[in-house]
């Protein structure tokens, strides 16, 4: 009998931890966001920007649920959505600016660079591994043309065949269904290769100007 009781009494450690271990598992991808901090920068723009902070945040929390691929599928669609494409001159007045997910969903416009910043750093949130997405650089083929883009890339894991979340379309396709892309740099917040291979091309915050600032600028924000 006193075994038993000292097994009851195991068993109910067990699944305590095992509680807490959940709810620490749960409450994860809220560690990469500040919420407070977000609704706070969004009220600095207007109360509409306040709404849609509301939204993301709500989209994130839904999406951290999900297994990856459709937590891809979640933030991808819903980004598209939220964004209408324009370019830098026509919203910023500059040939080259990249926003932050506020910034961009305050104007609700954005370029390809935009729409890939905001899903990179809504994943990150959602409790997605930095290591597993790439902000990548591509020349596209559009219309006959070569033109310069930018899209997301998850790797389920080192050496994978990448996913490809994108703007100009609505779902999320294995690379090898993207022959129109030409893969020319690849970075996140934790390097820079040549293409999309295991060939470093440096540090990204220091070559990367943009990205350096893009990513001090989200972090104010509460990202």
């Amino acid at each position: 009998m006193a075994f038993c009781r000292r097994s009851s009494h195991s068993n109910k450690l067990t699944r305590a931890w095992g509680l807490l271990l959940l709810a620490a598992l749960c409450l994860w991808p809220c560690l990469a966001l500040d919420n407070a901090r977000l609704l706070e920068s969004a009220a600095k723009f207007n109360p509409r920007t306040v709404v849609e902070a509301q939204a993301l945040l709500q989209a994130i929390e839904r999406a951290a649920l999900l297994e990856e691929v459709p937590r891809l599928a979640a933030i991808n669609s819903y980004l598209n959505r939220r964004i209408e494409f324009h370019e830098d001159i026509d919203v910023w007045g500059k040939l080259d600016f990249w926003a932050s997910p506020l910034e961009a969903l305050d104007k609700g416009r954005g370029d390809c660079e935009d729409y890939a910043i905001a899903k990179y750093l809504s994943l990150i949130a959602a409790g997605m591994p930095v290591a597993k997405l790439r902000m990548v650089y591509v020349r596209a083929s559009l219309g006959g043309r070569s033109l310069a883009h930018m899209v997301l890339a998850y790797y389920a894991e080192p050496g994978a065949e990448p996913l490809i979340l994108d703007n100009l379309i609505i779902d999320v396709r294995p690379a090898s269904q993207r022959p129109d892309l030409q893969p020319v740099f690849s970075f996140n917040g934790e390097g820079l290769w040549q293409g999309v291979g295991a060939t470093s091309a440096g540090d990204p915050l220091a070559r990367l100007s943009q990205w350096r600032e893009l990513l001090a600028k989200a972090r104010a924000e509460g990202f």
